[in-house]
């Protein structure tokens, strides 16, 4: 059975490679396109405020959202695969990042 760094390393390559695959692999959207709504800055509208909602409330999605005028059905969903990929992987380090700061606190000899 693997150790948890073990584990933690080929999940971070997993995700790498994920990203690595959204944004520079083939696709119908570009890849500034892709990286843009990964990063969620520098889109325009209709395309931000699709990306806004897929980041901030999707709930609240509707068909009419997704039909983004100048996008295709594939580039629309390859934008939203990177939207939703790139705000999930802020809120992950987000978080490694909260963690980390509550264990040092917590470490001995750490001043409060």
């Amino acid at each position: 059975m693997p150790d948890n760094d073990t584990a933690d390393d080929a999940k971070r390559a997993a995700h790498r490679a994920l990203v690595e695959r959204i944004l520079t692999g083939d696709g119908r959207a570009s890849a500034e396109q892709r990286k843009r709504a990964f990063d969620d800055e520098g889109l325009v509208p209709p395309v931000s405020t699709l990306i806004g909602k897929i980041t901030r409330t999707p709930v609240r999605v509707e068909e009419a959202d997704l039909a983004v005028a100048g996008c295709t059905e594939d580039e629309v969903f390859e934008l939203v695969i990177c939207a939703a990929v790139g705000h999930s992987t802020r809120l992950y380090e987000a978080g490694l990042a909260a963690l980390a700061d509550a264990i040092s606190e917590e470490a001995p000899g750490h001043a409060s």
